[in-house]
């Protein structure tokens, strides 16, 4: 088995989509950045690699059984054992992952560049691991609170994390189905839909919001996010450790 040694991670916990588990270019010094001392390294298939990063299902028995206490964390002078923990890659991109004791990936992270390329070091004259799992056949599914990644891509980790907090007011928002709320909220993002959106039901004014506010990112989505969740203490606060982490991040 291959092993990593002195490995720093940061992990985004419960994370099932790939795209919120930030490249390094991407940390910040707020982010608790920990040291793995030991964890295998295993060379995976394109399928396995997919289904371990874009999702949060239970990971192959095989696969668990190989890992089982091989990898450690340290801490200081304290070292300790991790139960399910490795560096997964198909070759063409790396995440280190840890199940904290379940079956499935619970945390997830990148790897510093130097790190990574000493991975595709590795498994050069290697070929991928086949484990079988039970849901091979799986499709992955997206909703408004798991976008798809072609709605998230180039956009930056303030984007997406502000992005993410502009779904959860909008799902609030569908889940009421208040038409006048609707509209009043369409008219908020696109005033030039105000002259005909009152003849519009409820599902139609939905369907052009949230078509309208899917695509990108601007100062026009950020505005309409920070209406959207005024009032709502908990989505407030996400907003406001938001921003002030890239503000402390760009001093």
């Amino acid at each position: 088995m291959l092993y990593l040694h002195d490995v720093w991670v940061n992990w985004f916990e419960g994370e099932e989509n790939g795209y919120n588990v930030c490249y390094f270019h991407e940390w910040r010094r707020e982010d608790a950045i920990e040291l793995l001392d030991q964890v295998p390294l295993l060379y995976i298939t394109d399928e396995l690699y997919n289904y371990i990063e874009n999702d949060m299902h239970d990971l192959p028995k095989a696969m668990l059984d190989t890992i089982y206490k091989r990898a450690y964390m340290r801490k200081g002078q304290d070292r300790s054992v991790l139960d399910y923990a490795c560096v997964v890659t198909n070759g063409n991109d790396i995440l280190a992952m840890d199940t904290i004791g379940y079956q499935i990936p619970i945390r997830k992270s990148r790897l510093i560049p130097r790190q990574e390329q000493l991975v595709y070091d590795m498994i050069q004259n290697t070929k991928p691991q086949s484990f079988q799992y039970d849901d091979r056949n799986y499709e992955k599914e997206y909703h408004i609170l798991s976008m798809k990644p072609e709605l998230i891509f180039g956009l930056t980790r303030k984007e997406r994390q502000l992005k993410q907090l502009l779904m959860m007011g909008l799902d609030q928002l569908r889940t009421t189905n208040n038409p006048k709320e609707l509209r009043y909220w369409l008219t908020e993002w696109d005033p030039k839909t105000y002259p005909f959106n009152r003849f519009m039901d409820e599902n139609k004014v939905w369907d052009e919001l949230y078509k309208g506010v899917q695509q990108g990112w601007s100062a026009a989505h950020e505005e309409l996010c920070l209406k959207l969740i005024k009032g709502q203490p908990f989505l407030e606060k996400m907003w406001e450790i938001e921003n002030g982490q890239e503000q402390n991040a760009s001093k």
